[in-house]
C-alpha cells in the first residue's frame, strides 16, 4: 500500500515505517502472488462480510480493465477517439 499511495520505487520503503525492507516487501508480494494468497483472501473476505450482513450486491461494479485479453488483446493498435467531437469548421 505504501508503494501505491506514495508513488515511490521498491527500494525507496522506508524500513522503519513499514518494518522490513521494500526489497522484502516486494518478495513477499511476489511469493504470495505465486502461492494464490490474493484470491483466497478476497473469497474469505467476502464470505465474512456477506456472513456478517455487511455485503450489499445491490450497489456492486465490475471492473475488468485489469484483465488481460488473451483472445487478440495483445496487438498494439491506435484507439479510436471516443470523446465528444469537435464542431466541423463553417469557414
Amino acid at each position: 500500500m505504501y508503494v501505491l499511495c506514495k508513488g515511490v520505487s521498491w527500494r525507496d520503503v522506508p524500513a522503519e515505517r513499514t518494518g522490513c525492507s521494500g526489497v522484502t516487501a516486494w518478495r513477499r508480494l511476489r511469493d504470495w502472488s505465486q502461492a494464490g494468497v490474493w484470491p483466497r483472501l478476497h473469497e474469505l473476505l467476502l464470505a465474512e462480510l456477506r456472513s456478517a450482513g455487511l455485503l450489499e450486491m445491490d450497489d456492486a461494479a465490475v471492473d475488468g480493465s485489469h484483465v488481460r485479453a488473451l483472445k487478440g488483446g495483445l496487438t498494439p493498435d491506435l484507439r479510436r477517439w471516443t470523446g465528444a467531437g469537435r464542431a466541423a469548421s463553417t469557414i
